[in-house]
């Protein structure tokens, strides 16, 4: 506390990102980065725009970075903004699309960082609880509403809406913003992109973090109607005029081109991911049926914070929440082949450590 802090900052809960140890041989598990790093593509665009250039301020607009994003998603480049990844995009949304007298809508259960967005712009927060299996009960927000955020699919569940599912939401709400986050999709969930032109009041944001393997790079963006980008590049313009420098852009340019290298790298997850559920039910855990780069599992006779801990004791590291429904349960990022057969057998030992 400080008497010179601007009343706001007193009120504030921060968010409080995943941890990022530094610890001999980890298994890190627990911030959802992808296990196999960028296209080749991107670090060699990266390598060649680390030229004398960077003396010049970046292209304010990322006009070619958001022309790739318009060509692979088949909008215009109208219909694109890009961010310094997308808690910023997400930010900007709050700020310039969220604050209304109503309150806005988000799962009880979700990202964290929805709350204190809305505690730093003072946007009123309702949040929907989940149903009893984890699910976004979307008849559940037929109720009035300043906006609508949601996950697809939802973290730290794993779990996600069908496009039919959306488009009821997006109906029901003519007049009211819904953000579709997918920071996700890419592991095996559909994306709303395709309802953007049929729905004006859609805007579905995305981050290159997951499955493009670039979280050190902060490159997130958001696709909707030109009326709501405009009011994000107002925001923007009003804030940082060059959020993303030329690294970025042209890491994430080749990022996005190279659609050979996601398809790849998303499918390896996602086989691994298969196998993670098998091994952690062999083991007794409830496993919810993810379509993110991540589960979300409880054992029935074990307490998650404990489990959490003895892994961390064998230089594993998965996340735990102590939050209210959750705190028996751990999401797990999924790793390498490897890395999720050394979880597999370290749970394992400890659960028959345990039973002894």
């Amino acid at each position: 506390m400080s008497r010179f802090w601007s009343p706001i900052v007193h009120s504030l809960t921060p968010y409080v990102p995943g941890e990022q140890p530094k610890l001999a041989n980890l298994i890190k598990l627990n911030t959802n980065e992808s296990p196999y790093g960028p296209s080749p593509a991107a670090l060699a665009a990266i390598r060649a725009a680390a030229d004398d250039t960077l003396r010049l301020y970046p292209d304010p607009a990322s006009d070619r970075l958001r022309a790739a994003i318009a060509q692979a998603h088949g909008v215009g480049m109208e219909h694109v903004f890009v961010g310094n990844g997308s808690d910023e995009v997400l930010a900007h949304t709050f700020q310039a699309l969220l604050q209304h007298d109503a309150p806005l809508l988000t799962p009880d259960i979700t990202y964290s960082f929805y709350p204190v967005y809305c505690g730093l712009y003072g946007i009123a927060h309702q949040p929907v609880p989940l149903d009893e299996a984890m699910r976004v009960d979307v008849e559940a927000y037929r109720r009035p509403c300043g906006g609508i955020v949601l996950p697809n699919p939802n973290a730290p569940t794993g779990i996600a809406l069908g496009l039919d599912e959306i488009a009821t939401l997006l109906r029901a709400h003519p007049e009211r913003v819904v953000v579709i986050d997918e920071a996700y999709v890419d592991f095996g969930a559909d994306s709303a992109i395709p309802l953007v032109r049929q729905h004006p009041n859609l805007l579905v944001v995305r981050t290159l973090s997951k499955s493009h393997g670039l979280a050190g790079l902060r490159v997130g963006y958001a696709i909707g109607q030109p009326d709501l980008i405009e009011a994000l590049n107002r925001v923007k313009d009003s804030f940082n005029s060059y959020p993303l420098d030329r690294l970025a852009q042209a890491g994430a340019e080749a990022a996005i081109a190279d659609r050979e290298w996601l398809a790849q790298t998303t499918g390896k997850i996602i086989e691994t991911r298969s196998g993670l559920v098998s091994s952690l039910k062999n083991l007794g855990f409830e496993v919810l049926p993810s379509q993110a780069n991540f589960v979300f599992a409880r054992h029935p006779d074990r307490d998650a914070a404990a489990l959490a801990a003895a892994l961390r004791e064998r230089s594993i590291i998965v996340r735990h929440f102590r939050t209210p429904r959750i705190a028996e349960w751990l999401r797990i990022t999924v790793g390498t082949d490897e890395e999720c057969r050394s979880l597999a057998e370290a749970l394992k030992a400890i659960l028959n450590r345990n039973a002894d």
